[in-house]
């Protein structure tokens, strides 16, 4: 679902509570709960269909894009649940053990501990977790606080949606599939726990809305985002498949969102744009922190982001635009 159409489904909710911290009204990565003064529990939920076909390799992938959110928001993950949809009719119990095992090594490598979940028979198979995991209330990290004179730090390139949507298609060669698993298979984990050594004001994980979506949603009224559009990391492979109009679904309808919040300073082509509302599965965090310790950062990444990680941008005085690409 799009963010606009999330946004109206939800308006008229209400959520309000002395304990929750940050609910569904915000725009935030997870929920946050206090349970006494210096402990709360971040919880969040998601799952997606196969994006590869190796059911081990889709049980890491869709693992680690569930947790995700708790690494966004600062936290360390604790439990997890599975949630499936199993396709019983086009994969056999075999492979559903490789989808769990793929995703349970995942839980393992955060230090996280499986529980249980619950399965259904599905027309299309799904799989995900919903997590929870443990912070101090003071240092939960927000996605809208990011200050003026920050840079922007992305840890992941972008481009999985066109690929796999490409592999969808069978259009890739092994190569490229292999890169893409790896990218989207590795956590968020390290990144995030390295990062609040230094002096960090927010960060988000970028996902389905993709890089321009999800930088809206941490822009509040006095700032904007100037992002720099010969920075920004992309999967060499995806460019090509843009240019030939391989464009997921979930990318057009974020680019048809972002229309009105986007000031392009560069004539820039229509699949570059696509590019940058690509729709995500298991993307990078986008972090704001100061400009100090922003190389630092990146190089502590180096292996962690097979080189991807880069400064690809700032944070300025509101503009005309929320975000402005230079």
């Amino acid at each position: 679902m799009g963010s606009a159409d999330l946004k109206q489904t939800l308006c008229n909710l209400n959520g309000k509570n002395e304990q929750v911290l940050i609910g569904f009204d915000t725009s935030d990565d997870a929920g946050v709960f206090r349970l006494s003064d210096d402990l709360a529990i971040v919880q969040t939920l998601d799952f997606i269909t196969p994006v590869v076909d190796d059911p081990y390799i889709y049980g890491q992938i869709a693992a680690a894009n569930s947790l995700s959110d708790v690494f966004a928001m600062g936290a360390e993950v604790k439990t997890a649940l599975n949630i499936v949809g199993f396709d019983k009719k086009n994969l056999s119990k075999d492979a559903l053990g490789e989808i769990l095992r793929g995703g349970f090594e995942k839980i393992k490598e955060c230090g996280g501990a499986l529980l249980g979940g619950h399965t259904i028979e599905s027309p299309e198979m799904y799989y995900g977790l919903s997590v929870t995991g443990t912070i101090h209330p003071n240092d939960v990290i927000r996605n809208n606080s990011a200050k003026v004179g920050d840079v922007l730090v992305l840890t992941k390139p972008l481009g999985m949606g066109v690929l796999t949507t490409a592999i969808k298609r069978d259009l890739t060669d092994i190569s490229v599939i292999k890169e893409c698993a790896k990218i989207m298979a590795s956590l968020n984990y390290l990144p995030s726990k390295i990062m609040k050594k230094y002096r960090i004001n927010s960060c988000t994980d970028i996902t389905g809305f993709g890089l321009l979506g999800h930088a809206f949603e941490c822009i509040n009224e006095e700032i904007s985002f100037s992002l720099s559009c010969n920075d920004i990391p992309l999967v060499k492979e995806a460019i090509t498949f843009a240019k030939d109009g391989v464009i997921p679904g979930g990318t057009k309808k974020n680019m048809k969102f972002c229309e009105d919040k986007v000031l392009y300073l560069k004539n820039l082509e229509e699949y570059y744009k696509a590019l940058l509302c690509d729709a995500q599965t298991s993307g990078g965090l986008l972090i704001s922190m100061n400009k100090d310790d922003a190389k630092e950062y990146i190089k502590e990444l180096e292996e962690l982001s097979f080189g991807y990680a880069k400064i690809i941008g700032e944070v300025i005085p509101r503009s005309s635009s929320p975000i402005i690409i230079c």
